[in-house]
């Protein structure tokens, strides 16, 4: 639901101040084992079917095999050939790993961003951030900027200042977006739609090769030629994520307000400067490596609260845990359902998103007095 503004945070309407405060400073919610059990579970479980599918089958007790004898003082035979085990370790394990670590930090992002604005559908796509960072990552595909090693690659911040632009400008457009999330909404989609054309011009100035480069990029994607696009974001999974690990108190504090937030002893704007910071470089360095993936920071953060807590100690963690399993299984899906021919990872999170997105505002409006 998505409320003008007063106190209360969107994503939890029936919360008083006053109980909000409690959980703030006291833990009422904290990350259960159960919880936190049941995510890794299933992150492996998808992880798993990942690697055992594809056009070239690979056994399940064959991989798990294959795996464990990688691991220190193990020693198991495995029953892969040379080709096969080639086709794990360099083919699908890279993407794998790369789609959980995009599904993650586009998730971590999305929670990140509904807690510190306050809006349950804030995400970096809705919020014209992913656009920016496409933006970003356009000119430099463009004029071949996309150079470096590893984490020092030019793509990344080239995304990153797109991203920052969209997201400073939305909240501009809002003035004080956190008590005017519907604004800040509507300002993120202005910006969103100002990127996609930017971005459309920019294409239409390339080269026919360049062009065809660009657009099969933009769809969504994680086809991978090795372990070098994993290399590129880890590092910004590790800083950025880590950051917003440590500030989830922080996001549970902002849903209380402002001024009940400084008497606890948080200073809001520096917390939302720094939470913002860490969640567009990490959507930045998503789509440096994966192009416009849109909804995995809104379906993953509201499913969370919906199984488990409204408390943004939980939901950061298992936003990351689940947004990685979500998206590994839906690159499965992608490169399986159409096989030989493979479906952009974009097209299918679109077809999930937008139908979840138009129910939440549905069910929001049911909630709005006539």
């Amino acid at each position: 639901m998505i409320h003008g503004g007063g106190a209360r945070p969107p994503d939890d309407p029936e919360q008083s101040p006053a109980t909000g405060a409690a959980e703030a400073t006291h833990g009422a919610f904290r990350l259960s084992p159960p919880a936190a059990a049941g995510a890794v579970v299933a992150l492996a479980a998808v992880a798993l079917l990942s690697a055992t599918t594809g056009a070239a089958g690979l056994a399940f007790g064959d991989v798990v095999a294959t795996l464990a004898d990688r691991l220190p003082l193990v020693d198991v035979d495995s029953a892969l050939s040379a080709r096969q085990e080639s086709i794990l370790f360099q083919i699908r394990l890279p993407r794998l790993v790369l789609g959980m670590l995009v599904g993650g930090s586009l998730a971590m992002a999305g929670a990140s961003y509904q807690g510190v604005f306050r809006n349950p559908l804030a995400d970096p796509y809705l919020l014209g951030v992913s656009a920016g960072a496409g933006f970003g990552a356009v000119l430099a595909l463009g004029f071949g900027l996309d150079v470096g090693w590893g984490p020092f690659d030019a793509l990344p911040a080239a995304a990153f200042l797109g991203a920052l632009v969209a997201v400073s400008a939305s909240a501009a457009i809002a003035r004080g977006a956190w008590r005017s999330p519907a604004t800040l909404l509507l300002g993120g989609i202005a910006m969103a739609a100002f990127f996609s054309a930017a971005q459309t011009y920019a294409i239409g100035q390339l080269s026919e090769t360049r062009t065809r480069e660009v657009l099969s990029w933009l769809f969504g994607q994680l086809s991978t030629s090795g372990w070098s696009q994993v290399w590129i974001l880890g590092p910004y999974v590790i800083f950025c994520g880590g950051i917003l690990l440590l500030h989830r108190r922080h996001l549970d504090v902002l849903r209380v307000g402002d001024d009940e937030a400084l008497s606890l002893g948080l200073n809001p704007g520096r917390s939302r400067l720094v939470v913002i910071g860490a969640a567009s470089l990490l959507t930045a360095a998503a789509v440096s490596v994966s192009g416009l993936i849109a909804f995995v920071g809104l379906v993953v953060p509201h499913i969370v609260r919906l199984l488990v807590s409204h408390s943004y100690r939980v939901v950061v963690p298992l936003s990351a845990l689940g947004g990685a399993a979500f998206l590994a299984l839906v690159d499965t899906g992608a490169r399986t359902l159409t096989a030989p021919a493979e479906l952009p990872v974009g097209v299918i999170t679109a077809f999930v998103g937008a139908p979840f997105f138009a129910l939440v505002l549905w069910r929001g409006a049911r909630k709005v007095p006539a």
